[in-house]
């Protein structure tokens, strides 16, 4: 289950440019990298809702317990209000169990409301579909845990990202990220976006220091690198990220406000 994690949704300062020079002259994709750290910032706001939510559900009467299974999820309505949605996909249908919901006050509570069946069934379907694929990796990641994330998309598709959790004995962990696109039925994978380096890297949480991530086999930050340092910003006193011919990262002010910076190496 996810560890806990005081609620901070931090500012995030982006450059609004396409293709730009770094300081030595070297081509960076900003618009690449803003559109990724835009979805990497929405992640981390949902796996704060996950973490939080998940620690009162585990709390609740262990009978209503015992019913969940893997497919859980959040979602923001057309308020932008967060749901987090707590059961078991199980023959096709998703069996609710608890509901959650997250305003913009940042207070959390469980309601008894049901959500729409067609909504749950497709959203833990598309999590389920996933699932399945992601399994053909697991005896390869030796034990490591992933949490899921997913997102209906404008054309009512699912995007379904399976990213490395906070670990035990406080280990963070980089080189593999799953992300699947899903019919919008839930039951077929349409595209396959996952990388993975072929082994999972990682760094202790013990004391703050300046860490560097190697993606240095690419041209420019995948997802998930920039997700790991947005993530774990707080544990580290810098995260680089290196790739074939750069280096990013966010960089904190005395307003807290984080801006990416990008480099040539």
């Amino acid at each position: 289950m996810r560890k806990t994690l005081t609620l901070l949704f931090c500012t995030l300062t982006l450059l609004t440019y396409g293709q730009q020079r770094v300081n030595s002259g070297i081509i960076f994709n900003l618009a690449d990298f803003n559109k990724k750290a835009a979805l990497a910032d929405w992640l981390y706001k949902y796996d704060i809702i996950a973490r939080m939510t998940a620690d009162s559900a585990m709390k609740q009467d262990k009978k209503d317990v015992t019913r969940l299974g893997k497919e859980w999820f959040c979602f923001q309505d057309k308020h932008e209000i967060w749901h987090a949605i707590y059961g078991k996909y199980f023959n096709g249908v998703f069996d609710q169990v608890f509901h959650y919901t997250f305003d913009k006050t940042l207070t959390f509570k469980k309601i008894p409301d049901k959500v729409d069946t067609l909504l749950t069934n497709t959203y833990s379907r598309a999590l389920n579909t996933a699932n399945l694929k992601f399994s053909l990796y697991k005896d390869s990641l030796h034990r490591v845990v992933f949490n899921p994330y997913i997102r209906k998309n404008e054309d009512q598709t699912f995007t379904v990202w399976l990213l490395p959790a906070f670990q035990k004995a406080n280990y963070v962990v980089y080189g593999g990220e799953f992300i699947y696109t899903i019919d919008r039925t839930g039951n077929k994978i349409l595209k396959d976006d996952s990388y993975y380096q072929g082994r999972l890297r990682g760094f202790k949480v013990d004391k703050p220091r300046t860490i560097m991530i190697d993606y240095s086999e690419l041209e420019y930050p995948t997802l998930g690198a920039i997700f790991f340092v947005w993530s774990y910003k707080k544990y580290f006193t810098n995260i680089y990220i290196e790739c074939a011919h750069s280096k990013s990262t966010a960089i904190k002010d005395e307003n807290n406000v984080y801006t990416w910076v990008h480099a040539g190496k």
